[in-house]
């Protein structure tokens, strides 16, 4: 009697599971037929026209190409924008593992425009390198900025990151002892909470410092120069990524709560405009600069992509013409190759020029015009590594800011789905389900590691060099491979670039 009752249970069980099977295999089948209907009426795409059902797979191993290729097919160092090698060297900083290698390096030192450095026969024993002399930005200014740290957090919004990011980033620069930049989105408690200092960063769309009219408030720049945390004041007037294009912020990263930081509508795409109103020349530019300066009280000055010297220069012959307290205390130079939450691919791929070419341009047009204890440069763009860093301190510039780095140290895997919202890091998307995994607290501590560990592998370097700091590298410590195979000093080869577009009108 047992048994039957068994049999007469397995028997019931078998059976439902049976129909279950049943019931999703013609739903399936449903579902295939809807699709293959949708497909073979619709005339938009012709691949799912003429391969109906079928043709939808191009999509998605179009969308996992680019995952496998990150994986499983590119080498170490022929990845873009950013390979293996130098993510993999981030990561390890971030987390303080060993970071050191073996056998000999993967690095191919042959292909043109590869930088390397010149060791030192005796160079400093290393208890006498001396930390990073302390710079002051901002002389004239009422409250100057003095930092000693020559790495820095580059321009992120909260809207590009997420809450749990900008958190992290805002504690990890404060135990590192490095700047914020808040990017044209505009300050938020997110940022101030970490205790770290901030550069605001005013876009054309001045968010957060714009009064019902859309002008510049001077009320509200009053009010954010009160706060200590607020070192300087940065007019993005352009970004590497989109150069002659404003802020890109798609509606479904505009949530409520950024809408109510930006002044703008919930789920409108924010898009600032591609130059400030008040700004159509160098005399304005400086104008508007001594405006925010002189009501603020803090250093200010701007970020640009360079593309065409002359307006450079016609900026420092009206500086000298005006006296040097007219002068922007600072000039952030961004690389063609800058990053972005959105941009347009035409002018991410083919606009502006890289910071190899622009950076030793500017270092020489400021020599010239007697400006380089007045102005500070702040190198931006694909600077990641020490190496990078290194070369951007040997070019002339004073400071090196990055996001990508940072963002990599948060974690970031290079899926390239920031302007989708649907990072799976938690790190550009506004998804609550997505950022469970973005801890700020031990992220923060990444943070800190990453800059710590590249101030000390700068060091390094500077210490095989010769010399006592990193920012007492020269452009004769490191040396460019030129198309014939052969390595030259970086002042050799851009004293030729300089001669070569000395000649030219721009």
């Amino acid at each position: 009697m047992q048994a039957l009752i068994e049999n007469d249970i397995w028997f019931k069980l078998l059976a439902y599971l049976a129909i279950v099977f049943v019931f999703f295999v013609g739903l399936i089948f449903l579902v295939l037929i809807i699709v293959y209907i949708l497909d073979i009426t619709q005339t938009k795409h012709a691949i799912r026209h003429n391969y109906p059902v079928v043709g939808r797979l191009r999509y998605f191993f179009e969308h996992l190409g680019t995952f496998f290729r990150q994986y499983f097919f590119s080498l170490d160092r022929e990845e873009l924008p950013f390979n293996r090698a130098e993510r993999s060297w981030v990561y390890r900083a971030a987390k303080k593992v060993d970071n050191t290698t073996a056998f000999g390096s993967t690095r191919d030192l042959r292909p043109s425009g590869t930088i390397l450095f010149v060791n030192c026969p005796f160079p400093q024993l290393g208890q006498s390198i001396s930390p990073p002399q302390a710079i002051t930005l901002g002389q004239y200014c009422k409250t100057p900025y003095t930092v000693d740290k020559f790495f820095h957090i580059s321009g992120m919004s909260y809207g590009a990151l997420s809450k749990p990011a900008v958190l992290a980033l805002s504690q990890g620069a404060k135990q590192a002892g490095i700047w914020l930049n808040t990017g044209e989105g505009g300050v938020t408690p997110y940022h101030l909470q970490g205790g770290a200092d901030i550069v605001f960063q005013i876009g054309t769309a001045k968010y957060g410092v714009a009064d019902a009219q859309g002008q510049l408030s001077l009320d509200k720049l009053r009010d954010l120069a009160i706060n200590p945390q607020i070192k300087m004041f940065e007019l993005k007037l352009s970004q590497g990524a989109k150069p002659g294009k404003g802020g890109i912020l798609p509606g479904k990263k505009v949530t409520a709560e950024i809408a109510q930081f930006r002044g703008i509508k919930i789920g409108v795409d924010s898009i600032s405009p591609n130059r400030f109103p008040e700004v159509d020349s160098v005399e304005s530019l400086l104008d508007f600069i001594q405006l925010i300066r002189e009501t603020t009280g803090k250093p200010v000055g701007f970020k640009t992509v360079i593309g065409s010297y002359s307006w450079i220069e016609s900026l420092f012959r009206e500086i000298k013409l005006r006296g040097m307290e007219s002068a922007p205390d600072f000039i952030t130079i961004d690389s063609a190759d800058g990053g972005s939450g959105a941009a347009p691919a035409s002018l991410i791929d083919y606009m502006g020029l890289p910071i190899k070419e622009s950076l030793p341009m500017l270092v020489h047009l400021r020599k010239r015009y007697g400006l380089d204890n007045r102005i500070r440069y702040i190198a931006s763009g694909k600077l990641i590594t020490p190496a990078d860093v290194a070369w951007a301190l040997c070019a002339g510039a004073e400071f090196v800011v990055s996001a990508r780095g940072f963002m990599f140290a948060l974690g970031c895997i290079q899926a390239m789905q920031c302007n989708k919202d649907t990072c799976p890091t938690g790190i550009t998307t506004h998804r609550k389900r997505l950022q469970k995994g973005l801890n700020p607290q031990q992220k923060s501590h990444r943070i800190a590691n990453y800059a710590l560990n590249m101030v000390q592998e700068v060091g390094t370097i500077a210490h095989s060099c010769g010399v006592d700091t990193p920012r007492d590298l020269q452009t004769y410590h490191a040396h460019i491979v030129c198309p014939d195979g052969l390595s030259r000093p970086l002042d050799e080869i851009y004293n030729n670039i300089i001669n070569r577009n000395s000649n030219h009108e721009f």
